[in-house]
């Protein structure tokens, strides 16, 4: 049975942030769960191997291709995608029971995911992570010392076509300086949830 329903008016707010690899969102996702511990987090489903230090069920559920397309079969995912050769996707049933108990979500995805969750979730607000420039973002890829020359090309390749898409995004941060970006987005959070009495403001 599918978990891709019309959606109704949630009780709580699906913040959604993307950015191209390397520019820095990961950090400053955990930045904003620290300062908003009542935010939910959404952790993603990849067919990925785990990185060094990441662990399964916290930075993502790590499982298989053959059970990641069973589950595209079964309707299961709100959005997914095949980045870089692995599946990426978020559970649809995980998002509407949290939505409607009323909690806030933090969503930590591409550009590609972003546009599914919108068309799921039109209320959600998508921010959008820039570097401060392509080449800051080719030196951070540099380095994490995780990828080959050849996949630091591919994903700078695929950093230009996120950018040039930015304008689908409610709101754009540029990620400079690391505390700015973190005090631009902590903004937003406490612009949309302030009232909502789930301890959400800063």
């Amino acid at each position: 049975m599918s978990d891709l329903q019309p959606d109704i008016p949630p009780k709580g707010k699906l913040f959604i942030v993307s950015a191209p690899s390397g520019a820095g969102k990961t950090t400053l996702c955990n930045a904003l769960r620290k300062r908003f511990p009542a935010l939910a987090y959404s952790v993603s489903h990849t067919t990925r191997a785990p990185r060094k230090n990441e662990t399964d069920g916290q930075d993502y559920f790590f499982i298989s291709k053959e059970r990641f397309e069973e589950k595209i079969k079964q309707g299961k995912w709100a959005e997914w995608a095949q980045v870089h050769g692995n599946y990426y996707g978020t559970c649809a049933a995980q998002l509407r029971e949290l939505l409607a108990a009323g909690r806030h979500i933090l969503l930590d995805i591409d550009v590609a995911g972003a546009t599914q969750i919108k068309a799921l979730f039109p209320l959600s607000i998508a921010v959008f992570i820039m570097p401060p420039s392509i080449e800051d973002l080719e030196q951070r890829l540099r380095s994490r010392g995780t990828d080959s020359d050849e996949e630091i090309r591919k994903r700078i390749a695929h950093a230009h076509r996120e950018i040039a898409g930015r304008d689908f995004y409610d709101h754009v941060v540029v990620n400079d300086r690391l505390e700015d970006a973190i005090e631009a987005l902590s903004g937003l959070v406490r612009k949309y949830t302030a009232g909502k009495g789930d301890g959400c403001r800063h």
